[in-house]
Order: C-alpha cells, then structure tokens, then sequence
C-alpha cells in the first residue's frame, strides 16, 4: 500500500535510517543556524532511539530537538540521477553515557524513487509547502507565494495549447459551409474568437469546480495532460482570481455569441449555442456533474464535435443544416472524447476518492482498452461510410492517414496503464491523433474548395 504522504510513524522512520550506513546530525545552534555533521549511528528501531558519539567541538541543545537524516542517490551521467532516496527522524536528544548522545524518536519523514515516482512525491508534498508559504505570509505580513512569469501563467491557468479542440472542428465546419457556397470572413473570426473563449471558460471553471469539490486535492499523479492546470493548489492562482476568470470568459463567449446571433441569427443557432452553455458549464459544476456521473466523454464529444462544428457551419448558412457536417463532426467527436477518456486513466484512483465516476474509474482496464480500440474503430468507419455514402468527400479519405496514430496509442495503453508517467508518451499520441485527423479533414476541404474553384467538373463525391 503506498503511503498517502511523505510521513512515517518513528519506527518506520528508524528501521529506514537503518539501512544507510552513515547518517548526517542536524540540529539548530545557539545562534539560530541550522549546525549539521556526519555521525556513525546505532539504531534500534525496537527500544525507538538512535545513538552516537558526541560530535567534538560542538555543543547540542540538551533535551532539544535534534534530527538524524540518511540519504542516498546515484549519478548518471548524460541525464541526471536516479535510486533516490531519504529519510529523516527527528527527536529530543539525551545524554546516554560520557560521550555517547541518544535520539529518542518523535516523527519521521522520507522518501524512496523505488516506492513513489519523483513527480507523485513532489505533489504529495504540495501540502507541506502551502503551509510553509502560509506561515511566511503571516510571519511577513503579506501574502508570499510562487511565482510564474505571465506568459508561462497564462499558458498554464487557461491551457491555450488545447484551443486546437475548438479551432479544428470550427475551422471544418466553416470550410464545409464554404464548400456550400456559404462564407463571411467577419463572422468566421468571431466564431473561432467566441468558441475559444467558449473552451478557456471551461477549462478555467473545470479546475474551480474540481478544486471546489476535491478531485484536484485528491490527485496526486498529475501529467502535463491530465490532473488540471493545478494553478491553484500551488499557489499561483487564487481560487476566487480563478472564478473571477470563469466569469469573464463566459460573459465573452455570451458577447460573441449575442453579436452572432445579431448579425446571422437563426433557431438553429441559438439551440446549439443553449445547448453549448448547459454541456460546457455543466461539466463539472453543480447540480449537472456530467464527468462525475460517467457522462464526460459524451459531453466532450457533443459539445467539441457537432456542437462546435454545426454551430460554425449555421453560422455561415445562416441556419440551414445538411447532413454534411454532421457526419464530418463524428469521427472529431470521437477523436476528441478518446483524448478525455485517455487522460482519466492516469487520474482514476483521484478521481474514484473525490467521487469523480469517470469510465477509467468504472470500469477494469481490459474493458477500457477494448472500449478505445471500439471507439477508434468507429471513427473511421463514420469516415468509409461517410465517403461511400456521398456524404463526405472523397477527399477526406486523408484522414486514414493517423490509423498508425491510433494502433501506436493502442498498443501502449496497456503496458503503461498503471505507470501514469511512462502513459504520458500515450497521451501525447493520442492528442496528436485527433489533431492530425482534424487537420487532415481540414485540408482535405481545402482542396475541395480548389478543385470547385479551378477544375469543377471533377467529381468529388461518390454519387454525385
């Protein structure tokens, strides 16, 4: 069983110590700096104590509180270190016989790469720190706290490298409207603005309501692709400075939105843009909870499949729909809901804590692989069946061009499902999956709209 925090009762602390064969004395002089010296230690993990021999020339606090610490670690030349390890026992120290000084152990604290991953001790240490900053706060007077430069804080608190789940099925929707005959730059700009401010809102409101409700507390195995921006449990962001956040995307997504509605406004766009608002903010807030319910992936794959993509194509169309675009937003739905899906499973013991009913968490991990393997089997064949039927171009045969994507993702989701760092490679090709194919479909548009333009007697749909 892996301990929930860095902290070890005494014995375990001294049968640890133990194991090291020399130790390092640490205790704070009279003049309030920290005094440290290599000692050879005796521990007895059975009676709690620790002796050893009074280090000459130095004078320890009698009965004050002193702290043996073992350590070990191996360099690696070319990238670093590794079989890091530590652990630490603090203590009142007691004179034993003429030169020889015991530590009687009070509480202990380590480390070891073998039991916990670097990246998971260093979270689980997150509460420790935001002590340590809190108690500096109240020592100063103001508030301290850690910092980021802004650009670096603004990539991390709105996670602007994922607006490519919004820019890709707008873009295609516009395209296939354009393909249609149907296209106006000024309200193309403000529907890629106004559905990015649409998704920074949810990213920012899914890390307010997460926190709100634990299931970032409670995750102590983060990646660059999963967990949340994680802005406010280090300390970088305020929750109340993240609601604020929350706040200002969605009233600039609703401005947009209005300002659409004025300009090209029709039932079909506001039913998608209703809907868009109940899906996004229901997420994760309250009462809804989709992803705590089971209902993330479907409320990803509507909200960044048809929704996006139909809401750009009445946009241009001025509210007619076809099934066109429709049959194109299935496999990014798909794509996109595999990426969700993908990401939880390194999040599942957090998640299953804080109550958060993810499919990861529901399910074994045979059943969860299969059910990737299914879903990318779907996408595609929407895609054949799509082209076949008419509906698509043919063209759009491109995207058959990310299936090695989608077996690499596959093949590694099993040997590294419980290993959340060696699956971060995993996510990566997964993210990159959904973007080739996105971008795939997107060029294959493209040349739709040149051969309408240079060669229109090409046929390019099956039956038409």
């Amino acid at each position: 069983m892996m301990r929930s925090t860095p902290e070890l009762d005494a014995r375990g602390g001294l049968e640890k110590l133990a194991t090291y064969p020399f130790h390092v004395l640490i205790w704070v002089g009279a003049d309030g700096y920290p005094v440290n010296v290599a000692v050879e230690a005796t521990i007895d993990p059975a009676a709690g104590v620790a002796s050893f021999a009074v280090p000459a020339g130095l004078d320890l606090p009698a009965g004050g509180e002193i702290s043996l610490t073992g350590s070990h670690i191996r360099p690696q030349p070319g990238y670093g270190y590794d079989q890091r390890r530590h652990v630490t026992v603090w203590g009142a120290v007691a004179t034993d016989r003429p030169g020889r000084l015991t530590l009687t152990a009070e509480r202990a604290w380590g480390w070891d790469e073998a039991e916990v991953p670097f990246f998971e001790y260093s979270e689980r240490s997150i509460g420790q720190s935001r002590k340590y900053f809190d108690a500096l706060s109240r020592e100063r007077g103001t508030p301290v706290r850690p910092k980021l430069s802004l650009g670096f804080l603004t990539l991390r608190t709105t996670r602007l490298p994922f607006l490519t789940a919004t820019i890709v099925p707008v873009a295609l929707g516009i395209l296939i409207a354009a393909s249609d005959g149907a296209f106006d730059l000024l309200t193309a700009v403000l529907t890629v603005v106004g559905a990015s401010f649409v998704q920074l809102a949810i990213n920012v409101s899914n890390d307010v309501f997460d926190a709100s409700q634990g299931a970032d507390d409670a995750n102590v195995t983060p990646t660059q692709f999963s967990g949340g921006s994680r802005v406010i449990q280090y300390g970088l962001v305020s929750f109340r400075q993240m609601a604020g956040l929350t706040v200002a995307f969605f009233a600039a997504a609703a401005a947009i939105g209005l300002v659409l509605m004025v300009l090209r406004g029709s039932p079909a766009l506001l039913a998608i843009g209703v809907i868009g608002f109940v899906v996004g903010l229901g997420y994760t807030a309250p009462p809804l909870k989709l992803v705590y319910r089971g209902l993330g992936e479907i409320a990803v794959a509507v909200g960044f499949g048809p929704l996006m993509l139909l809401g750009a194509y009445v946009v241009q169309t001025r509210g007619a729909l076809s099934w066109e675009p429709f049959v194109a937003s299935v496999p990014i739905a798909l794509l996109i809901a595999l990426v969700l899906y993908v990401n939880e499973i390194p999040d599942r013991r957090g998640d299953a804590r804080a109550g958060k009913r993810t499919l990861p968490v529901r399910f074994s991990p045979q059943v969860v692989v299969t059910g990737y393997r299914v879903a990318t089997l779907a996408a595609y064949a929407v895609l054949l069946v799509g082209v076949v039927a008419g509906l698509l171009p043919i063209p759009a045969l491109l995207m058959l061009l990310t299936v090695p994507l989608a077996l690499r993702v596959e093949r590694g989701l099993r040997p590294n499902y419980d290993n959340p760092y060696g699956l971060m490679a995993v996510m990566g090709v997964n993210i990159r999956l959904h973007l080739y194919a996105g971008l795939l479909l997107v060029a294959a548009y493209v040349l739709v709209l040149i051969a309408q333009a240079v060669a229109p007697g090409v046929p390019l749909f099956i039956g038409r």
